[in-house]
């Protein structure tokens, strides 16, 4: 019961801020009505009075908790006298609305499961109703008509001040009127694209070139080793997969154009696979520059991290996850929004690679399970281990188990139960961020954090180092 007092100040302090909204009313509404519901199943756990609680409850507590304070940081940014600013600097308001309503839904049905309560009970009929996803969009659309009339009636006001937050707001206005739906991924034809001769990068199996498609900048990746499969074949895999690749619109997410084949009738066909473009490179590359990092922005940085592995634990029926996180798998876009890639059409880029040539996975990102026992199900708690050591990574800038043999790595994570430690350097490392990371390497799956619990954590210290 320990957190049901903060909970219901947390609550409140919610109903006085949805008074000051200035923008994004209607999306803050759908908000404020997920989170009535919620105070009402844990009031009524309040008036058991000293009865004992189970653990499940007091999980599930621990864990709406959290995801509320995450809310009250959304809501406050709209609050807030310098909400255009902030908007600005974020551009994706509209996903952290569809966010944290998927928490605070996964939330009632964790604390109402743990509740017992069935599904045709009446307060569970009447958060099923205010939860509506159609709701929630028609709330989104309406609030952007209003913000783009607010953000102009801003723009006009300031125009003499501030020609900086003009070409900004127009530029915000813009993205807003592109339509939502992203092109399909699609096979695309050579005369599409547009190349440069030599490759940004290479690896044992491919090359990856900076190019141009339908006048967007792309990354596209040439298969070098011969491929083993025919392209009526691939073509099969590559439909497939992008049924799957279409649940995936997320700005943490690395878009997929598509796929393009040269030479399709020859003997040697050439398959290339067109990807967004990051202009930073992958994570590590960033991370072993000189480029300065306060650590709001490396907060940040992890925060869009974990949205993009959220969304990908959490988009369509069943669970997905990785399969390799590590922090080459994540690139680096303008103004440092890092997006997960590297799994994009998976299968198709299996099938594009001989057989016998299979990338090792890197130790120093596996879990104690793993490591102990390769026959171990991977699953996301898996996943969240090795996403606690690129966490660690984006703080330290430093490489996990540098110079260490793998007999080493498994004597220190399996036998001696420890974690890379924080370097001198970093002491002054936010201690949520240090305990959030703690978390993520526990020894036991069990006590490691899901993704939508580091996406509430990181969303609220985020917001608490951009005021500092």
């Amino acid at each position: 019961m320990d957190y049901v007092e903060p909970i219901l100040t947390i609550v409140s302090e919610i109903y006085t801020l949805i008074e000051t909204v200035k923008a994004n009313k209607k999306s803050c509404q759908r908000v404020f009505g997920r989170v009535k519901s919620l105070e009402q199943l844990v009031r009524s756990i309040q008036q058991r009075g000293t009865v004992q609680v189970s653990d499940d409850v007091e999980k599930a507590l621990k864990e709406l908790n959290s995801v509320l304070k995450s809310a009250q940081t959304i809501i406050d940014k709209y609050a807030s006298s310098n909400w255009v600013k902030l908007i600005l600097k974020s551009s994706s308001h509209k996903e952290e609305f569809v966010i944290v309503n998927e928490r605070l839904n996964e939330t009632f049905q964790l604390l109402s499961g743990a509740l017992q309560l069935e599904h045709g009970n009446a307060l569970y009929m009447v958060y099923v109703e205010v939860s509506k996803k159609k709701d929630d969009e028609d709330a989104g659309t309406e609030d952007d008509a209003e913000l783009k009339d607010l953000l102009l009636e801003n723009m006009r006001e300031q125009q003499e001040k501030l020609d900086a937050i003009k070409s900004d707001v127009e530029k915000l206005i813009e993205i807003m009127n592109t339509p939502r739906k992203a092109e399909d991924n699609r096979m695309i034809k050579q005369s599409d694209l547009q190349y440069e001769r030599k490759p940004i990068m290479k690896t044992a199996t491919s090359e990856v070139y900076k190019g141009k498609y339908h006048g967007f900048e792309v990354a596209i990746k040439r298969y070098t080793e011969p491929v083993n499969k025919s392209p009526r074949e691939i073509r099969a895999f590559f439909e497939r997969e992008v049924k799957t690749m279409k649940q995936f619109q997320s700005p943490n997410i690395l878009r997929m154009y598509g796929i393009s084949v040269r030479d399709e009738d020859g003997p040697n066909p050439q398959f290339l696979v067109v990807t967004e473009y990051c202009e930073l490179g992958s994570l590590r590359q960033v991370l072993d520059s000189n480029v300065e990092l306060s650590w709001a922005r490396k907060a940040q940085m992890c925060l869009d991290a974990a949205l993009g592995l959220y969304q990908l634990h959490h988009t369509g029926e069943r669970s997905r996850v990785h399969g390799c996180i590590t922090s080459s798998k994540f690139l680096v876009a303008e103004n440092f929004r890092v997006k997960l890639g590297g799994f994009e059409l998976a299968k198709t880029e299996t099938s594009l690679k001989r057989s016998k040539i299979v990338e090792s996975r890197s130790s120093c990102y596996e879990s104690p399970q793993k490591l102990n026992d390769i026959n171990y199900e991977y699953s996301d708690k898996c996943e969240i281990y090795s996403f606690g050591i690129v966490l660690w990574e984006i703080v330290t800038r430093k490489i996990p188990f540098q110079f260490c043999s793998i007999e080493q790595i498994e004597q220190k994570v399996c036998k001696e139960r420890s974690c890379e430690p924080f370097p001198d350097d970093c002491l002054d490392c936010p201690e949520a961020l240090r305990k959030l990371i703690d978390d993520c390497r526990e020894y036991d799956g069990f006590h490691r954090p899901s993704a939508g619990v580091l996406v509430d954590e990181l969303q609220v210290l985020v917001a608490q180092l951009k005021k500092q």
